[in-house]
C-alpha cells in the first residue's frame, strides 16, 4: 500500500477545507471499499480524512413528509429504521440484500454512494482499464464480462455501478446533498452518477473537493408500496448479476396510475427505467404489459456473448416485481418468473465461466423473492 497522511475532522466545514486544498485526498467513512482499494493499489490517494466522527445528523422527516438522512447514518440502522421500513420498503430491501451484517453494521449512507465498480480489470492493477487507468483499454470488452453492463456502456467502459442502496434510491428520486467551500448543494441521483462517455475515470458528478452530508428522499406516496428483488449467484454475500428497484400505483379499474422502476448491475450507474415507466402508465397492470415495457427499456441493451443473458434476466425481474406489487399472483411455472426452474434467462447465459455445482451443472442464479426477509435478524438476508 502507498504511504499516506492521515486527518481526522471533527466538523463537515474542517472536512470540505481540508479536501478542497488537498487534490488527492479521500473522505474516509466506514472504509469497507476504499480500504480495500488502496490494499490493492487501485487507489493511491495522498492524504485520508476521517469523517466517521463528523456529525452528518441522523434519520430525520421533512416538513414534506420525506426524510433527510446524514451521510454517515450506517447502512444496518438505515435498514432498520421504522420510517423507512413503512415509507420506502425498497430501500430496506435493497440494503438488508447488500454485504454481510458486519459490513452494513460499518458502511456508510455517503460511502456507499462513492464505491468503485468489482470489475475483475479495475481490481487488478496488471490488466487494462480505462477507469483506473485512461487510454490502456477496455480489457472486459472482449475478456471477462458476465457481471458488467449492457446500457449506458460503450467501448472505453462497460464496468456496473456494484451497489444496491442506490439503485433502491434512483427509484424513489433520491438527492444527493454535499458540501463545497462554497456551500450546500444539492444533485437529483440521476445527474450525481455519470456514464463513462469520454471520461470512464469519473464515476460521478461530484467537484472535487466536496463532501456527501446527506441523502434525502422526497414524499413519495407510491414508494409505501414498493420492494428490491435481486439475483446473484449465491443468495448470500454476492453482488448481483441483475436486480429491480420498483414502486407500483394501480386504480381500481387495475391501470397503472404511477411507477418507478431502477435497475442494478446493468450499467455504469442505477439505471431508472423511464422508457419503461412511460409505456406503463395508464397500461393494465397484467405481466403481459410489465413484460413489454421491460423489452422496450431494454431495447437498446449492447451486450457481449457472456453477459446477453442479463436482458431476459432483467425482464423475468421487472415481471416478477411488479407484478408482486400489483397483487397478481405470479407463481409456478410461468416463464416470465424469475424464481421458476425452469427460467430461460438461465440457459441463455453461454459464457463458460459461469460457476457450476458440485455435479459440473450450471448453479442456479438465486433470486431473492423472501418478502420477510427485510425484517429478519440482522444479518439475514445478506
Amino acid at each position: 500500500m502507498k504511504t499516506f497522511e492521515y486527518e481526522r475532522a471533527t466538523d463537515v466545514a474542517s472536512a470540505v477545507a481540508t479536501l478542497d486544498r488537498t487534490p488527492n485526498a479521500k473522505p474516509l467513512g466506514g472504509g469497507t471499499n476504499l480500504v480495500d482499494l488502496m490494499k490493492l493499489g487501485v487507489e493511491r490517494p495522498d492524504l485520508l480524512v476521517d469523517v466517521s466522527r463528523v456529525d452528518f445528523g441522523g434519520v430525520d422527516e421533512l416538513p414534506d413528509g420525506g426524510l433527510r438522512i446524514g451521510a454517515g447514518v450506517r447502512n444496518s440502522d438505515l435498514a432498520a429504521h421504522p420510517l423507512v421500513r413503512t415509507r420506502y420498503p425498497a430501500l430496506t430491501r435493497a440494503l438488508v440484500s447488500a454485504a454481510s451484517g458486519q459490513l452494513r453494521n460499518q458502511a456508510t449512507t455517503g460511502g456507499n454512494l462513492l464505491q468503485r465498480t468489482r470489475c475483475t480489470y479495475f481490481m487488478d492493477t496488471t490488466k487494462p482499464c480505462n477507469k483506473r487507468e485512461p487510454g490502456t483499454g477496455c480489457g472486459a470488452v472482449a475478456g471477462l464480462s458476465r457481471e458488467l453492463g449492457i446500457l449506458g456502456v460503450n467501448d472505453l467502459c462497460i464496468a456496473t455501478h456494484p451497489g444496491d442502496m442506490a439503485v433502491a434510491l434512483a427509484a424513489l428520486d433520491a438527492i444527493v446533498v454535499f458540501e463545497t467551500v462554497d456551500g450546500e448543494q444539492r444533485l437529483p441521483i440521476d445527474e450525481f452518477f455519470r456514464e463513462p462517455g469520454d471520461d470512464p475515470t469519473r464515476d460521478t458528478n461530484l467537484p472535487s473537493g466536496a463532501l456527501i452530508t446527506a441523502v434525502e428522499l422526497p414524499s413519495l406516496p407510491v414508494a409505501t408500496n414498493s420492494t428490491y428483488r435481486k439475483a446473484r449467484d449465491r443468495r448470500s454475500y454476492a453482488f448481483a448479476l441483475g436486480s429491480v428497484a420498483a414502486a407500483l400505483s394501480v386504480d381500481e379499474a387495475g391501470l397503472v396510475t404511477d411507477v418507478r422502476i431502477a435497475l442494478g448491475a446493468a450499467s455504469p450507474v442505477p439505471w431508472r427505467a423511464r422508457k419503461a415507466e412511460e409505456a406503463l402508465v395508464g397500461s393494465p397492470a397484467t405481466p403481459a404489459s410489465f413484460a413489454a415495457a421491460a423489452q422496450l427499456e431494454l431495447a437498446a441493451a449492447t451486450t457481449t456473448e457472456q453477459n446477453a443473458f442479463k436482458v431476459p434476466l432483467l425482464t423475468r425481474l421487472v415481471v416478477g416485481v411488479l407484478s408482486e406489487l400489483a397483487g397478481l399472483d405470479h407463481e409456478g411455472d410461468d416463464p416470465a418468473d424469475p424464481a421458476d426452474p425452469a427460467d430461460p434467462a438461465e440457459d441463455a447465459d453461454p459464457s463458460p465461466f459461469r460457476p457450476t455445482g458440485a455435479n459440473g451443472s450450471p448453479r442456479r442464479v438465486a433470486a431473492d423473492v423472501d418478502p420477510g426477509a427485510a425484517t429478519g435478524p440482522e444479518g439475514s438476508a445478506s
